[in-house]
């Protein structure tokens, strides 16, 4: 068994309560989520991808992506969800991809059902999704492929961005489920909660569902938990408002000349100290 001082996701989910989960691209923004009180992070492609200023179209790599969710993982006490594009290609490519999450300590990864490589889903261009059998067979090889029964698989279906409605949505959704996943994930890029509503209105409840309210935010968790969602990603909602935090700052010191109109309304450098547990290392120095 893989040895860590933090719940699985799978533990997480179990206790049955709505799980809130928010995204990030790095661990100061994983312990910052974390002490807001959410019960995981969502290591995101899209905010990887921002935070070097590269698209998110399977550009970067899968070592890169892991490296960025291994370091979330190693300076949290809860869960990290990995989302893992497409596997990061064929059959054999998602085989290597679990057993190098897995052996990172990262115990569940986000699939979804689209061709690599894959277009952001918010993005204009090809949202061409992968046949139902062709990512049915990629599910069966990550749950053949995990060393440890807590690994947790989360099957995304595209159907609703590809504009194919719910009924497709429910059949790749239940596919998916009878092919392994521990979890189906019923993505839209509509304005309202309708469609999502509707899918789970007709699902069975057979595995939890998850949703990313991105482009419908007025959802309250409370209704959202009523309406039998077991997981709730804000997935990137933390970098839409460091951009807009760092751009306002950043044009307040060139345009005053200095730091001081800024001085109350930003951390203090102690409070970085605090994120970075100095005085936890430099007790080490005494030992």
């Amino acid at each position: 068994m893989l040895r860590r001082n933090y719940p699985s996701f799978r533990e997480v989910v179990a206790k049955g309560e709505l799980v809130r989960v928010a995204g990030a691209h790095d661990a100061l923004g994983g312990v910052l989520a974390e002490q807001a009180g959410f019960n995981a992070v969502w290591s995101s492609s899209l905010e990887v991808s921002a935070a070097r200023c590269l698209p998110d179209a399977s550009v970067l790599t899968m070592t890169e992506y892991l490296e960025a969710a291994a370091n979330m993982q190693k300076a949290l006490g809860i869960p990290v969800i990995a989302d893992c594009d497409t596997g990061y290609g064929n059959n054999l490519n998602v085989a290597h991809m679990v057993h190098e999450y897995e052996a990172a300590g990262i115990t569940a990864v986000c699939m979804e059902d689209k061709l690599f490589p894959k277009l952001n889903s918010f993005a204009g261009g090809d949202q061409t999704l992968l046949s139902t059998e062709d990512f049915c067979s990629k599910i069966r090889v990550t749950k053949q492929a995990q060393r440890t029964e807590e690994f947790f698989v989360v099957a995304r279906t595209e159907a609703l961005i590809n504009g194919m409605g719910i009924d497709v949505a429910l059949e790749r959704a239940y596919a998916y489920v009878d092919a392994g996943a521990d979890a189906v994930l019923i993505h839209s890029k509509s304005k309202t909660k309708d469609e999502v509503e509707e899918f789970l209105e007709r699902w069975d409840g057979r595995r939890p569902v998850v949703i990313v309210p991105t482009t419908y935010p007025d959802w309250h968790a409370d209704d959202i938990a009523k309406a039998g969602v077991s997981v709730v990603i804000y997935a990137n909602q933390g970098l839409r408002a460091t951009v807009s935090s760092l751009r306002s700052t950043f044009e307040s010191i060139q345009r005053h000349g200095d730091s001081t109109a800024l001085e109350e309304s930003i951390a203090p450098v102690k409070e970085v100290f605090g994120l970075q547990q100095l005085q936890a290392w430099q007790a080490l120095e005494a030992v």
